[in-house]
């Protein structure tokens, strides 16, 4: 018996489970639409702790999510999900139809209990509207990844050697390094979606990780930090870095190297003083990562501004309810323009999301004017429009929820430097380490990882421990400078839902200049 199912077998089943959603959906009564999600997935993963082995080990997946329309007068979802191993794959055909009619069942009890409910409660029954998915192209395709070192052919005494040499550079590197964790991980994931309206499709991503924490000894206390680099490629990443044309990161050892520089120099740093008033605030692309994904990426996320999650992360300033929402208003100066684009390179791609729909870029800011949220078929239906392919899960065995990609601000025409040098007083605000965001994301607390004191045009003292904070509408709409310098950044733990569910994304954008509050001690 094999010990593991390759992701080589899912085109060896695609034929079948097409077949099998075909004729189910066509042999249950009152079953309006099925789809099936499969998913294998295969890594290498390595560990190293001030300077020594913590932690090597192959990972592995094989996965699969249902979900079912169905009813007779009123039409409701039924899912399920199941995480499986090499054991079930002679028996794959059987446990997807024991799985569909699970779902098929709960469907229909579904259906059942809110006919019930829509006819004791007349006027608060008539909230309960049938799920329907909005309309898109169906397709048949397939994606490959993209990688030059395969990462199931990275030995794991190669992996496990890298990440401890560089542990070992980083201990070494001052004597006021007191801790460091460096880790690396490389892992192709492959998926295939079919549906009963035809769709075909078989994806395949390939990951790749490194990740690094460094505390630092100071007379004053201690100071950590710690950052991600990554993409969408093979192992190459961790040796070698990349450098595209919007993403541009060095290899493992130096990108550690330099963040336990800065972390032994903000250890040495006086902190930031919090200010009561505004102040001028140039900040740089690896902050603004962090800023469009808090105050862009989730609220503009469809799901949670319908108070699909309100009880358990908060609902959207965008849109308070059908009558009272930011839809084609003013939300920040002319300069400001943010989108969320799955088609893009960065940890946050893929052509189609998890129930088939092609992806497109979506505008939520459009030079100031808001313009919309990433959505999926279901939410698409509800608001009337177009869906534009945001429906991910972690995993194939969990329900997919509305989730940013690649989310950003776009770039604008300046030079950078320019933009601080017509600075007469303000910060320099540089790296994002912890966000603090209100529950409807209409203000936000960011701290840095560095703020500098600007002076006639010149950046001068480094600071520790500070950030900004703002209202999110003010903050845009005082946006007078936008740089040229568009980066994207991988965000690789975004966390959402219940169970949660952690997603890797890119977030990213230019230098941008506008004012807020310090804050810091």
């Amino acid at each position: 018996m094999p010990q593991r199912v390759s992701i080589d077998a899912i085109p060896q089943m695609r034929d079948a489970v097409f077949d099998l959603i075909a004729s189910y959906s066509r042999s249950k009564r009152h079953c309006r639409y099925a789809d099936v999600r499969i998913e294998v997935s295969e890594g290498k993963v390595a560990v190293a702790e001030n300077g020594m082995d913590k932690f090597s080990g192959e990972d592995y997946g094989f996965a699969f999510g249902i979900r079912v329309l169905g009813g007779e007068s009123v039409v409701s979802p039924g899912y399920f999900g199941g995480i499986v191993g090499a054991a079930d794959l002679p028996e794959i055909g059987e446990r997807l139809k024991e799985g569909l009619d699970h779902a098929y069942e709960r469907a229909v009890a579904n259906a059942s209990a809110k006919e019930g409910s829509r006819s004791r409660f007349s006027g608060l029954g008539n909230a309960l509207y049938d799920m329907s998915l909005a309309p898109v192209e169906v397709r048949q395709d397939t994606t490959d990844a993209r990688y030059e070192i395969d990462p199931r052919t990275v030995p794991l005494e190669e992996a496990g050697k890298y990440v401890r040499e560089v542990s070992q550079r980083v201990q070494g590197l001052d004597p006021g390094v007191a801790f460091n964790y460096v880790s690396a991980y490389t892992m192709l994931e492959r998926q295939l979606f079919v549906s009963s309206e035809g769709a075909n499709i078989d994806q395949t991503w390939a990951f790749s990780q490194g990740t690094c924490f460094v505390v630092a000894q100071g007379k004053d206390g201690h100071q950590e930090l710690y950052d991600y680099s990554g993409h969408q490629r093979g192992w190459e990443i961790i040796t070698r870095g990349v450098e595209e044309e919007f993403i541009q990161l060095p290899h493992l050892m130096d990108f550690s190297l330099e963040l336990a520089r800065d972390t032994v120099a903000l250890a040495a740093c006086k902190p930031l003083k919090a200010t009561d008033d505004e102040v001028v605030v140039v900040t740089d692309p690896h902050y603004n990562a962090l800023l469009c994904h808090e105050v862009v990426g989730h609220p503009t996320e469809l799901d949670r501004a319908l108070k699909f999650e309100t009880g358990y992360a908060g609902r959207s300033w965008f849109l308070r309810d059908v009558k009272e929402n930011q839809l084609g208003k003013r939300v920040g100066s002319d300069l400001v323009t943010a989108f969320s684009d799955p088609t893009m390179d960065g940890f946050g791609h893929y052509m189609y999301d998890d129930e088939g729909t092609p992806a497109r870029r979506v505008y939520h800011f459009d030079k100031g004017i808001f313009g919309g949220f990433s959505n999926s078929r279901q939410t698409a239906a509800i608001m009337g429009l177009e869906p534009n392919g945001h429906y991910k899960a972690t995993d194939a065995s969990l329900v997919p929820l509305i989730r940013m990609s690649n989310t950003a601000f776009a770039p604008g025409d300046r030079d950078p430097h320019d933009i601080i040098r017509e600075v007469e007083k303000g910060y320099y605000v540089v790296g994002h380490r912890i966000p603090s965001i209100a529950e409807s994301r209409e203000n936000f607390r960011i701290t840095a990882m560095k703020v500098y004191e600007i002076r006639n045009g010149e950046i001068g003292e480094m600071f520790r421990d500070g950030g900004l904070m703002s209202d999110t509408r003010d903050y845009f709409l005082n946006v007078d400078a936008v740089g040229n310098d568009f980066r994207l950044f991988a965000i690789p733990n975004c966390g959402k839902g219940q169970p949660m569910q952690t997603k890797r994304m890119s977030n990213g954008g230019p230098t941008m200049r506008s004012r807020a509050r310090l804050t810091g001690v």
